[in-house]
């Protein structure tokens, strides 16, 4: 078993202006839930912080999972200053820990799903790492991919051979 981080014993208080959202999440939230969330925090406060990478060129924390704490610091309490852990991870690995955080609660959009399926293919992510870093079946991901369209998709797919033995003995036997 691997050795198991603790980023949640380094929260830390940031200002609210350096904390930006993600471009690639999935995740949406209801009205009704976005509302729920605004009660909760109300009632019991923040309870869990905001999971950001630290881009140090640009001196911002990048939502990687909690998106929509975040969102109720901002519009609804105003708040200057929002608790934050952080994780030092490349691009690819940050998606698949938003997707991680997102399946392990709840539902995805279809669409961008499969928009995600497609960037980290194109990333160079196997099948097989898409499957164990996001926590999906293979025909999972088979028709996210299939959603998006073929082309893209299966771009850097490897096909086996077995229909060029089939024509090889079909030809053999006529």
């Amino acid at each position: 078993m691997s050795e198991i981080n603790f980023p949640v014993l380094n929260v830390k208080m940031v200002d609210i202006n350096k904390v930006v959202a993600n471009d690639y999440n999935p995740n949406k939230v209801a009205p009704p839930e976005m509302k729920l969330l605004k009660h909760s925090i109300e009632e019991d406060g923040y309870t869990q912080p905001i999971v950001t990478y630290y881009d140090k060129n640009n001196d911002v924390y990048i939502v990687v999972d909690g998106f929509h704490r975040y969102r109720c610091a901002k519009e609804y309490f105003q708040l200057q200053k929002v608790p934050v852990v952080t994780i030092d991870k490349d691009l690819s690995n940050r998606i698949a820990s938003t997707i991680r955080h997102n399946r392990a609660r709840g539902t995805h959009q279809i669409i961008d799903m499969s928009r995600i399926v497609i960037e980290l293919s194109s990333n160079g992510w196997s099948d097989s790492q898409i499957s164990e870093h996001l926590g999906m079946e293979l025909d999972e991901i088979i028709r996210l991919k299939q959603i998006s369209g073929l082309k893209e998709a299966f771009a850097n797919h490897v096909f086996s051979k077995s229909w060029e033995e089939f024509e090889d003995n079909l030809k053999k036997n006529t």
